[in-house]
């Protein structure tokens, strides 16, 4: 009698189990995020034929003049230039203490050099150094060369991430910024790439050098960026002047855990080209600070029908950071919302909430919750095994 009971309740277990609907994942509802406006007019009269401030961790741009107006931005093309030798050494591509052997090609660049002879065997870290502080075009096809085989075709790998970046107003011809009348960018743009390389931290440690040496101190080398001796928090940048360009810089500095990047194009002389930038990142500080939450941990979420009762879950961007006026007291909320369980089986990343994040009263941002890794659905013999067990204990 005690079996045919067993064995009713297991017959009952697996009918359940069958005719369950699973539940739906839940609609978690898409609105549109509410932002701050700010008007990016700028406040102050700029020599520059175009500029643009923009904020590194939100891109957001505080001033602007002309800034998708197409202007040849002399050596500051050398930003695009870096972000490629920075990803080829993270990825493992080339190393700083390979030895690069100086081609006819790299060693005829005019312009702005530090005198590479054919055949010369440099690193590829006093090649970086040689663009970063000295602008050397030299140096710059020498790294080009050794990373893409030819500087034809690291031109287009720097058009290709131009795309990737969305800097919808950029032809690159060269990688050193020599004039070409098809080579072009905007303040805008610059903005951006300059953005890109600074996810790279050790590009300071050559930005910030004010003086050094190469050829084991034969040739003096010293920055191009004066604002490096002279500006509170600079980072770095870029620098560059030709006859067409006028003078030019993307020059940023950082303050309170704040970055900014001031890029000016055209400037009539390398004095006012400087003064813009000051003036730009002046303005920034004293009117901007930068606020980030970071939401509490999140507890696991219950699984049905799944082999692991619970998974973890977890915000996609772990950090959020608002730009606000200077001299705000109001703090960023967070406001979770979750489903209370998802049905087996899981995908990893898969969707199941958002927090966003809400200031002085209005949802200012927004990021999706996650599983953090997946669970197959439990199977009849699963349910089976585990029931008889549980009557099996019951019997005793």
């Amino acid at each position: 009698m005690y079996k045919k009971y067993i064995a009713l309740f297991l017959i009952f277990v697996l009918i359940i189990f069958l005719i369950t609907p699973s539940l739906a994942d839940g609609e978690v509802a898409s609105e549109v995020t509410a932002t701050e406006n700010i008007s990016t007019e700028s406040p102050f009269a700029l020599t520059a034929k175009s500029a643009v401030l923009m904020e590194k961790s939100t891109g957001k741009i505080l001033v602007e003049k002309n800034p998708d107006e197409k202007l040849p931005p002399a050596s500051v093309t050398k930003i695009m230039s870096l972000i490629l030798v920075m990803r080829a050494l993270e990825s493992g591509k080339i190393k700083l203490d390979d030895i690069v052997s100086v081609s006819e090609y790299a060693a005829s660049m005019g312009g702005s050099q530090v005198y590479l002879e054919p055949g010369e065997q440099i690193s590829v870290d006093d090649l970086i150094k040689a663009v970063t502080v000295a602008s050397g075009n030299d140096a710059t096809v020498a790294l080009a060369e050794h990373i893409s085989g030819s500087a034809e075709v690291f031109v287009k790998q720097m058009n290709e991430t131009a795309k990737e970046l969305g800097m919808n107003n950029t032809n690159f011809v060269n990688c050193t910024g020599l004039h070409d009348d098809n080579h072009y960018t905007t303040a805008r743009d610059i903005a951006i790439m300059s953005r890109e390389l600074l996810k790279h931290e050790d590009i300071k440690k050559y930005t910030l050098i004010w003086m050094d040496s190469l050829r084991n101190g034969e040739f003096g080398l010293s920055n191009t960026n004066k604002m490096v001796k002279t500006y509170k928090g600079i980072t770095g940048l870029k620098t560059g002047s030709t006859e067409a360009a006028k003078f030019c810089i993307s020059a940023t500095a950082m303050r309170d855990n704040m970055e900014l990047i001031a890029v000016v194009l055209g400037a009539p002389t390398s004095k006012e080209r400087f003064e813009d930038a000051a003036k730009l990142l002046d303005y920034g500080f004293a009117t901007y600070a930068l606020r980030t939450k970071k939401p509490d941990d999140l507890t696991p979420l219950r699984v049905l029908k799944g082999k692991n009762e619970t998974v973890d879950i977890k915000p996609v961007i772990e950090s959020f950071s608002l730009l606000v006026s200077k001299g705000s007291n109001n703090e960023i909320e967070t406001r979770v919302e979750v489903k209370e369980n998802v049905v087996a089986p899981v995908e990893e990343n898969q969707k199941v909430g958002e927090i966003k994040y809400i200031y002085d009263g209005k949802e200012v941002g927004k990021t999706d919750i996650v599983t953090s890794e997946s669970v197959a659905k439990e199977s009849f013999f699963d349910v089976y095994t585990r029931t008889l067990g549980f009557l099996l204990m019951m019997g005793k």
